[in-house]
């Protein structure tokens, strides 16, 4: 289970104010926070995948937290995000959501309720991925659909339920057991199970194609990832 020492925020909020009070609070709770001033800057910093949750405003220079929102989903990136804005309105809501948000907090808000907020989306991933791009790889969720390049890729059901808990933790490893435990409740039906599927599954992924995008470092686990 995730802890406080390793939850990493990115706040994207323009304020400064702000951000600084809401940085020094999720540090002092045993936070890591890093802040971008802007939309642009903050997109480009989320589009990295390595933070546990995006605490993200609406209004913002450049582009605005909306925007951001659905180009996230839209490249893929699953990590939770939380909406901040002074816009109270169902429909301000609602826009938040269909971008791809998984909670919304009203300013002025509490720091002991945000940080509350920001440890339960620490602890999962996002629902709203729809889509997932890496290198010439794309994998639509919705669609269910693989491609990489102009070659659409069919792969048997265990092989999708491993391509989307790689893709869904991209570009960190996933452990044997994680991926035992989702295919088999954690008790395969031999050793080489998992060993066997995952073959099966660079074939079909990686073997026709002049990069390998699957990678296993031993006795740690598997990435979905460029080669370093």
């Amino acid at each position: 289970m995730k802890t406080d020492a390793n939850i990493l925020v990115l706040l994207i909020e323009d304020d400064m104010d702000i951000a600084e009070t809401v940085s020094d609070f999720l540090t002092l709770e045993g936070i890591e926070c890093d802040h971008a001033y802007d939309g642009e800057t903050g997109l480009r910093m989320a589009s990295g995948g390595h933070y546990d949750v995006i605490l993200l405003d609406v209004m913002l220079p450049f582009r605005d937290g909306v925007s951001v929102c659905k180009a996230l989903r839209d490249k893929g990136l699953d990590t939770p995000v939380l909406m901040l804005t002074a816009r109270d309105t169902l429909d301000d809501k609602l826009t938040g959501f269909r971008a791809g948000a998984d909670d919304y907090l009203i300013k002025p808000f509490a720091l002991e309720e945000l940080v509350i907020r920001t440890r339960v989306l620490s602890r999962r991933r996002s629902g709203e991925i729809k889509r997932f791009r890496l290198a010439d790889l794309e994998i639509d969720f919705t669609e269910k659909t693989i491609r990489r390049g102009t070659t659409f890729i069919r792969v048997p059901p265990t092989g999708w339920t491993i391509l989307e808990i790689l893709a869904q933790n991209s570009p960190k490893l996933v452990s044997r057991n994680r991926l035992e435990m989702a295919l088999w409740g954690g008790e395969p039906p031999d050793t080489n199970a998992l060993k066997v599927h995952l073959y099966k599954l660079r074939q079909k992924l990686d073997r026709p194609f002049s990069r390998s995008l699957i990678h296993t470092v031993p006795n740690q686990g598997t990435a979905l990832r460029e080669e370093d």
